[in-house]
């Protein structure tokens, strides 16, 4: 299958490169196609003549979107359009890919896909947006949600691991519970996805439920490490985005249509720290 990417550059993107050898994959960035560009994307697609795309270009930094919501929206919503009316007039499939950030997370049990979104941030906002465009344009798509991804790249265990070098007693958020996700299992349900057509909205995230601070104990357990990890409150950390208190979500879909090959957020971690650079 011949298969563009967008936003390879990123954490998922690599994972994505990784393992896709069974496909002809495209990687894309912005120096190479600006989603945000009508008659770009439009251009590239005529060109390079796609089957499927994975979308994982999006504006991420969640607090910087809070004075930024235009820049956002253009990269989140208006670039997802392109991609999705590129992807209906070359009759390619596409996998769009969002975040536990369009739930408020106060619900105290894990969220199922259908359920009621209430984003709380700019960030939230703009990639619930891009999913509605994504569902209006095009047919063949799946919408997966994931959250707290880790992979080849900047992200929370590397954060902790290089914090712990310069000091051993760290303070972490102990009253956000979510669940932490490798790209290694996200990339196996994209491509498991792509292989079928069970067209849809997805959550897929690692399995069970921690808090920031049980994911760094965690970290530092399987790597070995004594650090003094302090919980704190979200209240003591102010950040210009809110965060969803509670956004644990069930990767229902994936259990009643393929199945969910995810491995529990411990398992997953283990493999990953063992390879770690």
């Amino acid at each position: 299958m011949r298969i563009v990417v967008t936003g390879a550059s990123g954490q998922l993107g690599k994972e994505i490169a990784k393992q896709g050898s069974n496909h002809e994959l495209i990687l894309t960035n912005s120096d190479i196609l600006d989603i945000t560009d009508e008659r770009n994307v439009k251009s590239y697609f005529n060109e390079i003549k796609p089957q499927a795309v994975i979308h994982c270009a999006a504006y991420t930094n969640v607090d910087g979107a809070e004075s930024d919501a235009d820049g956002a929206f253009r990269l989140n919503v208006v670039g997802t359009q392109n991609i999705a009316a590129a992807c209906l007039e070359a009759g390619a499939r596409m996998v769009y890919v969002s975040t536990d950030y369009v739930f408020d997370g106060e619900k105290q049990e894990a969220y199922r896909e259908f359920e009621q979104v209430n984003p709380q941030s700019v960030y939230g906002h703009t990639k619930f947006q891009g999913e509605q465009m994504v569902r209006q344009i095009l047919g063949r798509h799946y919408i997966v949600r994931t959250a707290w991804l880790y992979g080849d790249g900047n992200n929370f265990v590397r954060t902790m691991l290089t914090l712990a070098k310069k000091d051993d007693t760290l303070r972490v958020v102990d009253d956000q519970v979510g669940t932490p996700t490798s790209t290694v299992d996200l990339t196996w349900v994209i491509f498991k996805l792509l292989s079928s057509d069970a067209y849809g909205t997805y959550h897929a995230t690692c399995q069970g439920q921690c808090s920031w601070y049980e994911f760094a104990c965690e970290i530092f357990q399987q790597a070995g490490k004594k650090v003094n990890v302090v919980p704190v409150t979200t209240a003591e950390f102010i950040r210009p985005a809110k965060r969803p208190a509670h956004s644990v979500l069930d990767n229902y879909m994936l259990r009643m249509t393929i199945g969910d090959p995810m491995r529990t957020w411990q398992e997953a971690l283990r493999d990953y720290v063992a390879r770690i650079d």
